[in-house]
This record gives structure tokens, sequence and C-alpha cells, in this order.
């Protein structure tokens, strides 16, 4: 349902009852056997919309500047973005998902599937983002200053 960067969700966690669908191309229905029977999955996509870059930047989540690598701004030198979403459905080629955090129309690159065994790291620290509250990331949205 997203348009227009301004006021979009900026994780998939601020995006929790905001559905999207994957139109995969036919050829590709193969690919989605089995799919079906994860939780959630990882989204590979490419910012469309964004039309250069920075290697410093002040993110949504916070007032001071830090490196591009440092966040998870759209204005990557590559402009891939990533997201974790809960898995609906999965009906011929198209995928439903919970947590749209992303522009409508975004050409999606990769879809993987989140192994819980391997992909969750309880003891991981968060860099700057572990001295915000943690449901800034929940709460947060877009404002124009990636447009």
């Amino acid at each position: 349902p997203h348009h227009t960067i301004s006021h979009m969700p900026i994780q998939p966690a601020g995006a929790k009852g905001i559905q999207g669908q994957i139109y995969l191309d036919k050829s590709y229905e193969d690919g989605l056997k089995d799919l079906a029977g994860f939780s959630h999955i990882i989204l590979v996509y490419h910012f469309h919309k964004v039309n250069r870059f920075q290697l410093t930047v002040k993110p949504f989540m916070d007032d001071a500047e830090h490196g591009i690598f440092a966040t998870r701004s759209p204005l990557r030198p590559s402009k891939i973005g990533m997201s974790i979403v809960r898995l609906i459905q999965v009906k011929n080629n198209i995928v439903y998902f919970d947590g749209a955090d992303m522009l409508n129309d975004t050409p999606l690159l990769d879809i993987k599937p989140f192994f819980r065994q391997t992909d969750n790291v309880p003891e991981a620290v968060s860099g700057w983002l572990d001295q915000k509250a943690d449901e800034l990331a929940s709460t947060m949205r877009s404002d124009d200053r990636f447009a």
C-alpha cells in the first residue's frame, strides 16, 4: 500500500498488519515449493526509487550521523534492501506476507527462508541503536530525508 516514501514504516516491526504480495513470474513458481512451511521469510529487494547515495546519514531512529553501513538507510551505494516478514500463504505464484515496509512495485531480487536455528542471534549487539528504546523501531515512520 506504500506509494511514496513519506510516512511509511521504516522496518517490518513498524508494519505489523500491513500485508503485501509478491507476484513471481510463473516460470519461477516451482521454486516456491515447501516455502509455505516457514513462518518468516527474508526479502531482498532493490531500492528502485533511490537515485543517490551518501556515506554518512542521519537515520530515522537517531539524531546523530552514522556511516551508511551502520544504518539501514536506503541511500546505500548498492541500493539493496532487506526485510524479514511473516509469511501468510503461498498460492500458485503469489506469496502473501505481513510486514510490508517497502514501496509498491519494488523489484524483488530474492526470497530466502528464515531459519530460527541459525538466523537468531540472542546475544547480538545493535550498536548505537541499543541506546534507543526497543519500541522505537516499531513506531517510527519515514519522512522526506531520503526521498
